[in-house]
């Protein structure tokens, strides 16, 4: 499966779909992540199972805002609707397996416990 460009009108209806979701986001002027581009697209022909989306930070500058994106490239990975990872620079192939695969193996149940938790606790520390 190739690549999708995600804009602010699609973004969040792709990452809050069920199964995983990969985002890259870059820039055309950004070294880092032209180099990362075609390891990011090798990886989406590899795992048909997987989402691969790629935000143009140029183009989406509002999107990359609300995703506090600091620096670029930055990979998200979403599960579920969940952000289980989110870091930037660019990834070697092997990193970027790791971290598909290391994705494909959470357990989604403990995830959504751990964010439930962190939710509850922060609700009692603003109250």
């Amino acid at each position: 499966m190739a690549t999708v460009n995600l804009t602010a009108t699609d973004f969040e209806q792709t990452v809050t779909a069920p199964g995983i979701t990969l985002v890259d986001v870059w820039a055309e002027w950004c070294g880092p992540c032209r180099q990362f581009g075609p390891i990011f697209e090798s990886a989406s022909e590899q795992h048909a199972d997987v989402t691969f989306g790629k935000v143009d930070t140029e183009a989406e500058q509002q999107l990359a805002a609300m995703a506090n994106i600091r620096s670029i490239p930055t990979l998200m990975a979403f599960r579920d609707g969940i952000l289980v990872f989110s870091q930037p620079g660019a990834l070697p192939a092997p990193a970027l397996e790791q971290v598909i695969t290391a994705v494909k193996g959470l357990d989604m149940d403990d995830v959504r416990k751990q964010v439930a938790a962190a939710q509850a606790e922060a609700g009692s520390a603003s109250s």
